[in-house]
């Protein structure tokens, strides 16, 4: 089933993968670890996904594969932007490489549609890439939250998908050393929710000029905070939603 997404930089969700684990910093208040809690219930769709700790909920590790959710991009006729995988991570380890290919080949005949995919897990991605068809549809991302993990844009850089973009949040520190060769979008946002970490606006300004000289799109999605909607999205009283072109094509 198809979930419209609040997500700002998407349309949909579609979630072929269930389940997770905690890989950096970033993933300390993961929204995703929240709201698969709130269906852990027995009977439930990420019954076992999660555990409550003394910091609430987080990813047991177990991860599902859901191949009843493959072909639902197919039976969507209108194009629209999709977030693959808002609930895991594709390039898990627990994901095989068969199942990883599954989940490309629909996206590669469902080409009206734009697929979004973000990892973490950089490493296995430039490690698969090779054995991986890229169609021009598919936009391949990875997320970054601190300078220690900028290594994980190399890995993107040498993955040959027509759009390759960045996910710089939680933004939970400056990012001086960010380069952004090679790269055809990038996302700021702030961490939002409970404890949300602060995000210093400093920060957003240096990497939107360093995207401005570059010429690539630059997308602010949040402050973030506690409350998230009342600190909006507003960078220097403007909103910042550039992406790359979008080429829709009938179903």
């Amino acid at each position: 089933m198809s979930t419209i997404s609040s997500i700002e930089w998407t349309e949909s969700t579609w979630n072929p993968v269930r389940g997770c684990s905690r890989v950096s910093p970033g993933c300390e208040r993961c929204y995703a670890e929240r709201m698969a809690h709130r269906f852990s219930a027995p009977g439930g769709a990420y019954e076992g996904l999660t555990r409550l700790s003394r910091k609430g909920p987080q990813w047991t590790g177990t991860v599902k594969l859901v191949r009843e959710a493959l072909d639902e991009p197919l039976h969507w006729r209108r194009p629209r932007l999709v977030f693959v995988n808002s609930m895991s991570d594709l390039f898990h380890e627990s994901v095989p490489l068969d199942f990883i290919r599954e989940v490309f080949a629909t996206m590669e005949r469902a080409h009206w549609h734009t697929f979004q995919v973000l990892t973490k897990r950089s490493e296995r991605l430039a490690e698969l890439a090779g054995r991986l068809p890229w169609p021009s549809n598919v936009w391949m991302g990875v997320s970054v939250e601190s300078q220690r993990y900028l290594p994980r844009i190399e890995h993107l850089v040498s993955v040959p998908a027509k759009v390759r973009f960045l996910s710089l949040e939680p933004l939970l520190e400056g990012l001086p050393d960010l380069d952004v060769a090679g790269i055809q979008w990038v996302i700021v946002g702030g961490e939002s929710g409970p404890a949300a970490r602060h995000l210093e606006p400093e920060w957003v300004r240096e990497i939107h000029a360093k995207c401005q000289r570059a010429a690539v799109p630059f997308f602010f999605k949040q402050w973030g905070g506690v409350r998230k909607k009342s600190a909006g999205r507003s960078l220097d009283g403007r909103t910042y939603d550039e992406m790359p072109p979008i080429r829709a094509t009938a179903a």
